[in-house]
């Protein structure tokens, strides 16, 4: 069996949360018992909560919901690349030891340990670094970071040089664990034909 990696944090009530999302929460809708055999359970939650695709609509007015978009950037050949402690932004120069007959997913691990709380104090992507990658052909981001972009930003401009370029993303991905290297991505979200981001449970499996 080759190895596997679950890049994908606990999904619970007490997950960090990006200030305005809805907490996970769950109620048993019914318990095994006398007359019922099965238990059931309801679920309410952002799609932003834990390891999580956005969909173009999350950032883009009328574009493509989680459940339209094309699965193919989701699964296959990815290369992981160490940029911890980059600051702020993840800058060009900071993955340009590992760009070497690249894949066309790459995920970036900029802390030590992925968060566990919420704090505005993350890094996020410089926007000209993700038209760097997609011009290197790149077809999906990731980070171990809340999102893409700084926490107070309004504008938002590498999610919409991912919206301009056609680029997949995820975010909330926990890479402590994992050796920079070329790894297979396993990132599939839900077909959820509504929404603007789904859930996903990565794995990275070694080549």
């Amino acid at each position: 069996m080759k190895k596997l990696w679950d890049i994908s944090p606990p999904v619970s009530p007490a997950s960090a949360l990006f200030p305005g999302d809805r907490a996970y929460s769950q109620e048993w809708t019914a318990t095994l018992g006398p007359g019922c055999p099965v238990n059931l359970s309801a679920v309410t939650l952002s799609p932003h909560v834990g390891a999580h695709a956005d969909a173009p609509l999350h950032y883009g007015a009328g574009a493509a919901t989680i459940g339209e978009v094309d699965l193919v950037a989701y699964l296959g050949p990815c290369r992981v690349i160490h940029a911890i402690d980059c600051g702020p932004l993840v800058r060009i120069e900071h993955l340009q030891h590992a760009i070497a007959d690249l894949p066309t997913r790459v995920l970036v691990r900029t802390c030590h340990t992925a968060p566990v709380a919420w704090s505005p104090e993350f890094s996020a992507f410089a926007p000209e670094t993700i038209t760097w990658l997609a011009g290197l052909g790149v077809r999906l981001v990731g980070i171990d970071s809340q999102s893409v972009d700084p926490a107070d930003s309004k504008t938002l401009p590498s999610h919409k040089q991912l919206l301009k370029l056609d680029v997949r993303v995820l975010e909330n991905l926990v890479l402590d664990d994992v050796p920079a290297g070329d790894y297979e991505l396993i990132a599939l979200p839900l077909k959820w034909i509504l929404a603007d981001a789904s859930p996903v449970r990565a794995v990275l499996r070694e080549l």
